[in-house]
């Protein structure tokens, strides 16, 4: 398994800086996560030749290893311009993971189209078919990609995606069934995936490839008003934490336990991006209580 660090909370330096300061905070490996000088939310990738052998330099000094890349793409669009703009971004983006030697690309399914354009003006459209169809066009495009360079594309549903809950999500993975594609698990999102984590791990457990670790309320709670958002009755409103572990309600027992059991090998990474202020500290926790719940549970 490879324990990593998404250093959003410490993106303020530079790709050089960042090897020495993950390895500082007790990982050997990086989950980049967007940042406007590689790859950036939308456009096309700002990774330079240059900046690419620099950062490739500084991992190498550091001990430290790139275990994940993260486009993020409106390949699930149902307009076909922002499409296509989405596939000529995402195939430029696995030319970086190339030449940055990393096995790993994570992504959501992906929410739609730009905010500015509203697939609910045409009379009859359904915005989750439609988004649906539209990543299965993308799919058909990236997939034969990924599987010639070797890259494994772990895909995770998301809070406001077109499609949010664990299930299908496993379904459409396993149904299409190329060795390119796998499942993340992002903790944080438990509670909006279904309402057995354990279950849900186990039966995503033959695809899945990547999990995010942090912590988060559970928001179907108190009627609902874990937490509040005002007005109230704001269902388009998807929230949730990114908290150290012990600071929200998931139980993290469960969580590794059923890991263990079904023998995750994959991508373990702390996602916390709640506390810059703390942000050594955090990383350095989260590294710790990871690797006590892995020990608790290895021998069993």
């Amino acid at each position: 398994m490879k324990i990593a660090l998404d250093p959003y909370m410490i993106r303020h330096l530079s790709l050089n800086d960042l090897p020495a300061a993950v390895a500082a905070l007790g990982y050997d490996q990086i989950e980049l996560s967007p940042r406007s000088d590689f790859l950036d939310w939308w456009v096309m990738p700002r990774a330079t030749k240059e900046r690419m052998g620099g950062f490739k330099a500084a991992m190498k000094a550091s001990g430290v290893g790139l275990a994940s890349l993260q486009p993020m793409y409106r390949w699930a669009s149902p307009f076909e311009d922002e499409r296509q703009w989405a596939m000529r971004c995402w195939k430029k983006a696995i030319e970086v993971a190339i030449e940055m030697d990393c096995p790993l690309m994570v992504s959501e399914f992906g929410r739609g189209s730009s905010p500015e354009r509203s697939v609910g003006e045409r009379p009859g459209a359904n915005t989750k078919e439609m988004c649906e169809a539209a990543w299965f066009r993308s799919m058909d495009e990236l997939l034969p990609i990924f599987e010639r360079e070797g890259i494994t594309l772990s895909v995770e549903p998301h809070p406001e995606d077109w499609i949010e809950t664990m299930q299908p999500a496993a379904d459409m993975v396993k149904n299409i069934g190329s060795k390119a594609l796998k499942l993340s698990y992002i903790a944080p999102h438990t509670f909006y995936y279904g309402d057995d984590m354990a279950a849900l791990i186990k039966e995503t457990a033959p695809v899945l490839a990547h999990v995010r670790v942090a912590d988060t309320f559970n928001h179907k709670k108190s009627s609902q008003l874990r937490y509040i958002v005002n007005p109230p009755g704001s269902n388009q409103i998807r929230v949730h934490q990114h908290l150290d572990m012990g600071q929200g309600e998931i139980d993290w027992d469960v969580f590794f336990k059923t890991l263990a059991e079904v023998k995750f090998d994959g991508v373990m990474s702390s996602c916390v991006f709640a506390w810059e202020e703390r942000a050594e500290d955090s990383s350095r926790f989260m590294r710790s209580e990871m690797q006590r719940y892995i020990d608790k549970f290895s021998n069993k």
